[in-house]
């Protein structure tokens, strides 16, 4: 029973039927572990499939399974919370965008800061240098002649950032505004070479944009 089971034809018809299926899964982790079941039947298969075991294709297919189970450790590495760095695990709710291996590679690219005194950040008109996320406090923006304050946790100079553009206020951030910063050139280099990082990055900067302007007022109400 057990041979009629294991039969050559068998294993290719499972092998191949469980690889099929396998593309038709999105999630990354079941997808690599549907290709690491079919690797294994393809590996039994090429044992019994001759007289003698067919070693070319056994030892090909048995280092796609080594690769297969790589890939299964850096996406557990990746989605883990021990990839949270200790030293920003307070802010990290902040990012949930970000999964936690991402969001380690991106802090690895910040400083993170608390403000002893006022510093402008943005001049209107100008290109800003660094992309700044504020975690605690509040800021003064200035358009124009409008000045209002602005409460974090939020980014200043996203639009700048995604749009590759001037800055279109000025900002001043306060003594005591705990931050996160970023230089603009950084961060677009590393994440013009993960595009999986960058496209969660933007998304966590456009969430951040749509909560502004949702809660958006008229400037003549803030007008002082």
């Amino acid at each position: 029973m057990l041979s009629q089971i294991l039969s050559p034809s068998v294993l290719i018809l499972l092998a191949g039927g469980v690889q099929i299926c396998g593309y038709l899964l999105i999630n990354q982790t079941y997808l690599r572990l549907t290709m690491l079941c079919s690797t294994s039947l393809y590996i039994l298969y090429y044992f019994h499939a001759a007289e003698t075991p067919l070693w070319g294709a056994i030892i090909i297919s048995s280092m796609t399974l080594v690769t297969i189970l790589i890939g299964l450790a850096t996406l557990y590495a990746r989605n883990s919370s021990w990839s949270v760095p200790d030293a920003h695990k307070d802010i990290y709710p902040l990012f949930d965008e970000l999964m936690p291996g991402d969001f380690g590679k991106v802090m690895r690219l910040s400083k993170r800061e608390t403000l002893t005194e006022d510093r402008i950040v943005t001049q209107e008109g100008d290109d800003p240098e660094t992309l700044i996320f504020v975690t605690k406090g509040t800021f003064l923006v200035q358009k124009g002649k409008v000045r209002f304050d602005v409460p974090g946790p939020t980014f200043i100079g996203e639009v700048a950032y995604l749009r590759n553009a001037p800055s279109a206020a000025t900002t001043t951030l306060r003594a005591g505004n705990e931050i996160v910063v970023w230089s603009r050139s950084t961060l677009a280099r590393n994440t013009r070479t993960a595009p999986r990082l960058k496209l969660a990055f933007d998304a966590l900067i456009s969430r951040d944009l749509a909560k502004k302007v949702s809660l958006a007022v008229s400037p003549d109400a803030e007008h002082h």
